[in-house]
């Protein structure tokens, strides 16, 4: 039972678990899509991929991420996830840290205007 669902301009995260100090979301990217270049104060993120095929911006790397694949996003690091490809991405996302917010979230480039 999911207990949290969102609709976002590139695609859907479902929040499987949630407590104090993680986070497990499931998020679908839409092909073509993607989130916006951002980083967070308060958590690091893993991704795992579970569908599809990521691109991921971390810091000033840029690579691939394939299906039973993972790459981890430590706290403070501008990331961004993509989906170049032409099936839907998904991942599964562990959230870890002080504090899991939607709030903690600086956008530095947006697809979509949401950048403050």
């Amino acid at each position: 039972m999911a207990l949290e669902q969102g609709e976002r301009p590139w695609g859907t995260y479902t929040v499987l678990e949630e407590n104090s100090s993680y986070k497990i979301k499931r998020i679908e990217v839409q092909p073509g899509k993607r989130l916006s270049l951002q980083k967070h104060h308060h958590r690091s993120e893993h991704w795992i991929v579970v569908s599809g095929t990521a691109r991921v911006t971390c810091g000033e790397r840029e690579f691939v991420v394939n299906v039973n694949e993972s790459t981890f996003i430590p706290i403070g690091e501008q990331h961004r996830l993509e989906n170049p490809g032409k099936i839907p991405l998904v991942i599964i996302e562990v959230q870890s840290g002080e504090y899991l917010g939607e709030d903690d979230i600086i956008r530095f480039q947006d697809d979509y205007q949401r950048t403050a």
